[in-house]
């Protein structure tokens, strides 16, 4: 059919003439209301973006002679962020003299690590960036 007479059908239905595949041998084109089609699409996308999960980094700060009720208590709040899908960020703020005791930042790190493996998978080995050695943890669950 030719454009002249798709657009005068369009127009008789009060509708849109929308070139759907332009590269196709003839191009192809659609009757619809051009208007309602965008309105769907949208509400399509925004359905989609709803149903989208968004994971959330959350951070538990800890230094290298962290006394074992402290340790234990940020295992327990840890534990809680990963049951809740979020990543961990655990980080070991070394002050003065401390980042000569490295080592000891590590240990305490894949101890951090070991008491959370039934639950977390270790995304990040420890590193060691300034004055701040981190892992991060991610959920097993979801």
């Amino acid at each position: 059919m030719s454009s002249d007479a798709a657009l005068d059908m369009a127009f008789e239905k009060k509708l849109d003439l929308v070139l759907v595949a332009p590269n196709g041998n003839p191009p192809v084109c659609k009757i619809m209301n051009y208007g309602k089609h965008k309105f769907e699409q949208a509400k399509k996308e925004k359905e989609a973006k709803k149903k989208q999960k968004v994971s959330e980094m959350k951070e538990i700060r800890i230094t290298p002679n962290t006394e074992e009720h402290d340790f234990n208590f940020k295992v327990k709040n840890a534990r809680k962020f990963l049951e809740d899908g979020c990543k961990v960020k655990i980080t070991v703020r070394f002050r003065g003299r401390e980042l000569n005791y490295a080592k000891a930042g590590e240990d305490l790190l894949n101890k951090f690590s070991e008491n959370l493996a039934d639950i977390s998978n270790v995304d990040k080995k420890p590193l060691l960036e300034g004055k701040n050695m981190f892992i991060i943890l991610s959920s097993k669950i979801g």
